[in-house]
């Protein structure tokens, strides 16, 4: 006997749209950290360590996230590194967003223009003085609309987790098709709260695209 679609079924997609996001913000915290890292391995003046990281980035790139999922779930379990669910998707997510954030503020700070450089040396400045006051906040301005757009794919990217059993929104959403056998109403409301996360995000993305112009030098106010 099948349930009829009511608007408890709705409150239930609402509070996995809550697991969604905070799927989101672990997944942002450990990339964030972890493209740190990868951005500069990537700028490294020491060319294994650049070779490593960029090598690192082509792997992951070019694998599906599912497979990063996957081995994260079942690989380190035979590596002797036992996660839970939550855990092995922290760390996939960790790893995708690392090499997709990493590459995007690496190209960030190519695009600064080299005379801010030539400038820097000009005065005496010493690179952590030219990275932190100079190149880093023009480099932060190009980053900040392609990282927001990279953001939106990650929020639809958690989708993948449903195949480990986590009950974000794209699980949730099937649980209540298979309770209700109604999959259109259903995965269309998921849809809709999909879309409430992710068009202020666009319309974000895009204000700041047209905010700033590319290659670091801001619009007159």
């Amino acid at each position: 006997m099948f349930q009829q679609f009511t608007f408890n079924h709705v409150l239930f997609l609402a509070q996995s749209t809550l697991v969604t996001l905070q799927l989101v913000g672990i997944a942002l915290a450990g990339g964030a950290v972890g493209s740190a890292i990868i951005t500069a391995m990537l700028i490294s003046p020491i060319r294994p360590i650049r070779w490593l990281a960029e090598l690192f980035v082509f792997i992951i790139q070019g694998t599906p996230i599912i497979v990063t999922l996957f081995m994260a779930y079942y690989g380190l379990p035979m590596m002797g590194l036992n996660l839970d669910q939550t855990w092995s998707m922290t760390f996939a997510f960790a790893i995708f967003t690392s090499a997709f954030l990493g590459e995007i503020w690496r190209s960030s700070l190519a695009a600064v223009p080299k005379g801010q450089w030539e400038s820097a040396h000009a005065l005496g400045l010493s690179w952590r003085t030219t990275m932190g006051s100079i190149i880093v906040p023009q480099a932060m301005r190009i980053a900040i609309p392609p990282s927001i757009g990279f953001l939106v794919q990650l929020v639809k990217g958690t989708s993948v987790v449903s195949i480990i059993g986590i009950a974000e929104l794209t699980r949730a959403a099937q649980i209540v098709s298979n309770a209700t056998f109604k999959p259109l109403p259903v995965f269309l409301t998921a849809a809709a709260f999909y879309f409430a996360i992710n068009f202020p995000l666009t319309m974000l993305s895009r204000h700041l695209e047209r905010r700033f112009k590319v290659g670091g030098m801001v619009k007159s106010h």
